[in-house]
């Protein structure tokens, strides 16, 4: 860097004859008769000296980078000014000698007040008719700049920046001190900053980018003249104009002529240089989530900017947090995971086109961190232009028959995470989970035993009128799909197949309201005001009967969460959009690190999990899943150790599905947000389902990972208080039940009869056979007598029967309500 010594005595006689010649320019400003005289010239001087030295220059709006959780992916940009400060090294000699040839010839030889100028501009300025000169140098310049940034009144950036010998005189009073304090080349650097180049860009770094899409340090001769020029006259030289272009050329050559001038290069460089023509490559840098790498990666971006607007660490108000995010030049290494963002966007636009009324929403959460990696659903991030609106007619009847548009194709509203009046959508038998962790909570293990009938008729109280009613009466009787009895079930089987009346009455012995607890603590927050009525009150939680049944609304953010906290063996894990943040100095804010904390026991999680693997096709050592399946292909497609569940409210309104692995937790949901009563049926299985955009995701989230086998639960979480099942074997059937709840089981009578050595009608063994819970069901096997051609050996006597564990559920499909 080039460096010069400030002499002391120099010094002083620059500031004398600062004072003297302000004292003229003062003069000549009010008293022109007596601009020449003595008492003038001690009065300016006296003025000159009074004045402050120091300049205090706050550091000028920086953009802000948010980029994927690689480090590298650019995800988007957001600011107040487009400016990225940069080095001195960092600027190509070319630009630093074509702001000098255009500004500040003397720029390197004067102490910040160039005396030669201001007396040629007197001289000049005092003669009638003549074009005013100025005499600012660059660190004048600076010093007005730096002013109008520091200031915090409108009226401070007037007094910056108004043409009044005031003015003048206060920045040549702060230009001198600067060049006393710092290099030229500091100056230089934070000239080239600070400087407003037009087209949006302040700063170097940001005008090289906006017109040549290059690092200043790689600017040529010609595009850094061409830079220079602008800075007189933004507006006028704007090269990108068909108005502005002859004159950005001709301001262009008059640097390049005025570089030779200053020995900053030959007459045959300047030749070449204005010989080439001028093209500008670059353009305005994106600003906003409407304005990311990918339009699809919108969703994530917002959900990132109202995460940030809720913090109060960036600040006590929303305004102060705004500003902080678009002036304070962070750079952001968001949780956005690049393959499963890609994958999710991929496979929710294979399910539905952007212009289908229903969205397909997908959310991916990793558990453990909380860390969102993906958000994606089937449509563009961008507000519809109501000059001319792209999006479709209103689904909802109603809005429609008024002349109202729906929010497809393009949407701004946070359909994935709530807010701004989105409270979520049902999701159906997904919640079944809630219920139980809170029946294992309760000591009720995964074995409990229950036969489910066709219709339960619970203690829950409904209107009479209520369809789910019971006939005749206000109790909530619900059904399972198809109308079929579910049968002797346990916690894997039931889950497995979604078998709702064994759910609704596991749900009313635990009691609604700890289910509705444990939702609360897996993250569900029950935007919606009813929900929220009957959530905040355990009176009214109590009577929530259909609650395990998915009715209150949730987002795919918050279902992938919850189910991600079990994964992570009961850690719940705020959600989060960002993994790191610096500031524009280097340092590290210690705000990015997951906010974590215990909320369910280990083997409560690993037991919840453990259920949560029949439903998608996979089990585990201790499982035992009985028949049915209503997601059996995630197992298949994926590959890994997975668990889940699938979920379907009445009429098929919404649809769902959770899948995850121990690194990625995927919750789909579709639905239509414009129009919740939608006449159209929300599918599973089908291409056009939610299922495969979950898999499909969860899939290319987990490409070229290893899979993690989940943990199983303990033995006593898994099959409770098992006790020894006494022989009933050709007893009649009232001595067999008696013998069994004498036992401490409860005993049922199967409808079926086996051919057995014991007498027709007497028990021929019970199932299962040799222990099961303390408490559990056992159901009683029929004898059918031996059969015809029995020749007496046969297979000996049954002892108590077969010991396969429950039966298979007769099963329902797997997209229907309940699901």
């Amino acid at each position: 860097m080039r460096k010069r010594d400030h002499n002391v005595l120099t010094n002083a006689a620059s500031l004398l004859i600062c004072g003297l010649l302000a004292g003229v320019v003062v003069a000549a400003a009010a008293f022109p008769a007596v601009a020449m005289s003595g008492l003038a010239a001690k009065a300016g001087a006296e003025t000159f000296g009074a004045l402050p030295k120091e300049l205090t220059v706050a550091r000028a709006p920086q953009i802000s980078y948010l980029l994927a959780s690689d480090g590298k992916t650019p995800l988007a940009t957001m600011y107040d000014e487009n400016r990225r400060d940069v080095k001195f090294a960092d600027i190509s000699e070319n630009m630093r000698d074509a702001i000098i040839a255009a500004e500040d010839h003397d720029f390197y030889n004067h102490n910040g007040v160039d005396l030669n100028g201001v007396a040629r501009a007197f001289v000049n300025n005092s003669q009638t008719g003549a074009d005013r000169q100025g005499a600012s140098t660059l660190t004048m310049q600076y010093v007005r700049m730096g002013i109008a940034y520091s200031a915090t009144h409108p009226a401070d950036v007037i007094a910056a920046t108004e043409d009044t010998s005031a003015r003048k005189l206060r920045e040549m009073r702060y230009a001198i001190q600067l060049d006393k304090e710092m290099s030229k080349d500091e100056i230089l650097e934070r000239y080239l900053n600070l400087a407003a180049f037009g087209n949006g860009a302040y700063g170097i770094y940001a005008a090289s980018q906006v017109y040549f899409n290059k690092p200043p340090k790689d600017l040529k001769i010609e595009e850094a003249a061409m830079l220079a020029g602008l800075v007189k006259a933004p507006t006028s030289f704007d090269p990108t104009t068909k108005d502005g272009y002859p004159h950005a050329v001709a301001r262009r050559d008059y640097v390049i002529d005025n570089m030779v001038k200053t020995g900053a290069i030959t007459q045959q460089q300047a030749e070449e240089a204005k010989a080439v023509k001028l093209v500008v490559k670059g353009k305005r840098a994106p600003n906003g989530c409407v304005a990311t790498n990918k339009n699809a990666w919108g969703f994530f971006c917002d959900y990132f900017y109202r995460w940030w607007m809720s913090q109060e660490t960036f600040g006590s108000t929303t305004y102060d947090r705004e500003r902080r995010l678009k002036s304070g030049g962070y750079t952001i290494i968001t949780t956005l995971d690049k393959q499963a963002q890609t994958g999710a966007d991929k496979a929710v636009r294979d399910a539905k086109p952007v212009t289908a009324k229903e969205a397909a929403m997908v959310a991916v959460i990793e558990p453990g961190t909380g860390r969102v990696r993906a958000l994606s659903v089937n449509r563009n991030f961008k507000l519809d232009n109501p000059d001319k609106p792209k999006n479709k007619p209103h689904s909802d009847p109603e809005q429609r028959k008024n002349g109202k548009r729906g929010n497809y194709p393009n949407t701004v509203n946070p359909l994935l995470t709530g807010g701004d009046g989105i409270t979520g959508y049902q999701a159906g038998s997904v919640f079944k989970m809630y219920t139980i962790v809170a029946a294992l909570e309760k000591g009720i293990p995964l074995s409990y035993t229950f036969n489910a009938p066709q219709q339960f008729k619970s203690e829950y109280i409904i209107d009479r009128g209520n369809p789910a009613a019971c006939e005749g009466t206000h109790f909530y009787c619900p059904t399972n799909s198809g109308l079929k009895a579910g049968g002797v079930q346990n916690m894997w089987s039931a889950f497995s197949a979604s078998i709702n009346t064994y759910f609704v009455p596991l749900q009313q012995q635990v009691g609604a309201e700890n289910v509705v607890d444990v939702a609360k603590r897996l993250g569900i927050q029950f935007r919606q005001s009813k929900d929220a009525e009957f959530a905040n009150s355990k009176e009214a939680a109590h009577q929530w009967g259909a609650f395990t049944l998915g009715v209150s609304q949730v987002t795919p953010l918050e279902l992938a969460n919850s189910y991600a906290t079990l994964a992570a063996d009961g850690k719940y894990c705020e959600p989060i959009p960002v993994q790191e943040i610096r500031d524009l100095d280097g340092n590290k804010l210690d705000v990015a690190n997951p906010r974590c904390e215990k909320r369910f026991s280990t083997e409560v999680a690993r037991a919840a999990v453990d259920a949560a693997r029949c439903p998608v096709g996979d089990n585990s050592s201790t499982s035992k899943c009985g028949g049915s399946r209503t997601a059996a292909e995630v197992k298949w497609n994926v590959g890994k150790p997975v668990a889940g569940k699938s979920g379907t409210t009445d009429s098929e309104k919404t649809a769902s599905l959770v899948a995850m692995t121990k690194q990625y937790a995927v919750a789909g949901i579709l639905a239509d947000p414009d129009w919740p009563q939608t006449n159209v049926k929300m599918k599973h299985k089908t291409s056009d389902g939610i299922n495969p955009p979950v898999w499909q995701t969860l899939k290319a989230a987990m490409k070229g990972k290893k899979g993690i086998d989940f943990d199983p639960p303990g033995k006593k979480i898994s099959l409770g208080d098992q006790r020894t099942i006494p022989g009933v074997s050709c007893l009649d059937v009232d001595r067999a039940k008696s013998r069994l709840s004498g036992a401490g089981f409860e005993p049922i009578v199967s409808s079926t009869r086996v051919t057995s050595d014991c007498p027709a009608g007497t028990a021929a063994g019970t199932s299962p056979s040799g222990r099961t819970i303390k408490g559990g069901i056992v159901t009683i096997v029929i004898s059918a007598g031996k059969a015809s051609n029995d020749d007496g050996g046969g297979n000996g006597r049954p002892g108590n029967g077969p010991s396969s564990g429950p039966p298979s559920s007769p099963g329902r499909p797997p997209d229907r309500p309940g699901g």
